[in-house]
């Protein structure tokens, strides 16, 4: 990767860390699941309104890493307006991207979420940027309240 794309994924997750997109509790969520990472410390709490297989509308609130929150950020950007099929292909992508099981240039269909390709090169970060991904997993299937990295 050239360092001006790593210039510019570095900016993305700053903003939305900084900036970070539908952070807010989601008056009518259907669904509500809390993630712990005790690793970092990171928490997050995700909200999810499902209407007919689709998710409607999604919000996140919480506490953590600069990579944590903006991961939390650009998956809420992401998934609205996806079907449930849909949101968990995307998990499965983005898992596999962080994980080094799918390199980023094969991952067009992640879009933004791209930008976190360079997070596989630090293992203990994993943790942080698929703290979110994992809490809406259990929303969305309906696993329970709370979920941890551990």
């Amino acid at each position: 990767m050239s360092s001006d794309v790593r210039e510019l994924y570095q900016q993305v997750i700053v903003d939305h860390s900084k900036r970070p997109r539908n952070l807010r509790p989601l008056e009518g969520a259907n669904r509500k699941v809390e993630g712990y990472n005790p690793l970092c410390g990171d928490k997050v709490t995700i909200y999810v309104k499902l209407e007919n297989g689709v998710i409607a509308d999604i919000s996140f609130e919480g506490s953590g890493c600069a990579i944590s929150t903006a991961s939390a950020s650009l998956l809420t950007e992401s998934l609205k307006g996806k079907t449930l099929a849909e949101a968990e292909a995307l998990f499965e992508s983005f898992h596999n991207l962080l994980t080094g099981l799918e390199p980023a240039d094969e991952a067009p269909k992640l879009g933004k979420l791209v930008v976190f390709s360079g997070v596989c090169d630090y293992p203990t970060r994993v943790k942080c940027a698929t703290l979110a991904w994992h809490t809406l997993h259990a929303a969305l299937s309906g696993e329970g309240e709370k979920v941890s990295t551990e």
